[in-house]
């Protein structure tokens, strides 16, 4: 059970002088009044919609924001990237997201630091942000990430395959993947042994997602890793959590 948000803390917050320390403090920010102090030169009746969509789901309202910062001309997302709060840096994604004058390459390259950034939070806004493009061009999306499966920085390799999950958290699905996973294997196959754990988790979750709609695939290609990297405890770890829906 976690500590309730003081009324300090909620401030703090809400002032965009720091960062959320986990999920409930994320979804807690009211986001008014953090538009107002990041962004005072804004009209009060701009800031309606923010107060309106207190009850909508948070990924609604991140879309949101992003939208009123562009229109009222904030749409500067490497000026948001660089804030103290991961709420407003969490704006600066969806802002390359909605960036109607972008490439979708483009627009990863530009979340590139925001994958990689401290914040948990950062790192899931970042490619939200863009998943409804990497829903509607997952193959183009995959060709573009696969040379991220191989960067120094974990939360990049995490990024590519997070992307690219069949069904994911919050997100519209990728139907081809869910169909014919095989299309990612090369992916895959360059995250199968990971030194880190928030990447094996996310492999693993990946190939739990496809499971669900093609068990014997997801079988089938644990059965070869277990042969080629039956030592390699990372691979153990993500068969096993790849599996434990089946």
């Amino acid at each position: 059970m976690k500590t309730p948000i003081t009324r300090e803390r909620r401030g703090q917050l809400d002032r965009g002088e720091t960062e959320a320390a986990h999920l409930a403090e994320v979804l807690a920010v009211d986001f008014a009044r953090l538009m107002a102090h990041v962004a005072p030169t804004l009209p009060a009746s701009a800031l309606a919609p923010m107060r309106n969509a207190a009850k909508l789901g948070i990924t609604l309202r991140m879309q949101g924001a992003a939208t009123l910062l562009r229109a009222h001309g904030h749409g500067d997302h490497a000026h948001w990237s660089r804030h103290a709060s991961d709420t407003v840096r969490g704006w600066a994604c969806y802002l390359i997201g909605s960036d109607p004058a972008l490439t979708l390459e483009r627009k990863l390259d530009a979340l590139r630091a925001l994958a990689d950034d401290p914040h948990f939070g950062v790192r899931e806004w970042a490619w939200l942000a863009v998943r409804p493009h990497i829903a509607a061009e997952p193959l183009r999306v995959h060709a573009h990430l696969q040379a991220w499966a191989q960067d120094a920085s974990p939360n990049v390799r995490r990024f590519a395959c997070e992307a690219l999950r069949p069904r994911g958290v919050w997100a519209a699905h990728i139907t081809l993947f869910k169909q014919e996973p095989h299309h990612a294997q090369d992916l895959l196959d360059a995250l199968c042994c990971d030194a880190s754990r928030y990447v094996q988790d996310s492999v693993g979750n990946w190939l739990n997602d496809a499971g669900k709609t093609q068990p014997d695939w997801v079988r089938a290609l644990c059965s070869q890793w277990q042969q080629r990297h039956a030592d390699d405890p990372a691979n153990s770890y993500i068969r096993k959590r790849a599996l434990r829906s089946l």
